[in-house]
């Protein structure tokens, strides 16, 4: 894994092919979570959006999740 998160990515691994998957749950480090996705309030992903905008990032891939994904997507695209 090229995020330096080798040694938890093993752990979480162990953990849920023993069946174990709570404690996988549980291992995955919260950094990792919000270095590659962007979950929350619409002011913090805007604000994690323009931040990958910043760093040269032009593109990104959206998966949106709610009870309307188009307007979510189109939410996302009027920021850019």
């Amino acid at each position: 894994m090229a995020y330096g998160y080798e040694k938890e990515a093993r752990t979480v691994q162990e953990l849920y092919l023993s069946g174990r998957k709570k404690e996988a749950e549980a291992a995955v480090p919260e950094e990792l979570c919000e270095l590659t996705s962007l979950c929350g309030p619409e002011s913090y992903v805007r604000e994690r959006v323009e931040a990958f905008r910043a760093a040269g990032v032009d593109m990104l891939n959206v998966t949106p999740v709610g009870p309307d994904p188009a307007r979510r997507v189109e939410t996302v695209k009027s920021w850019l």
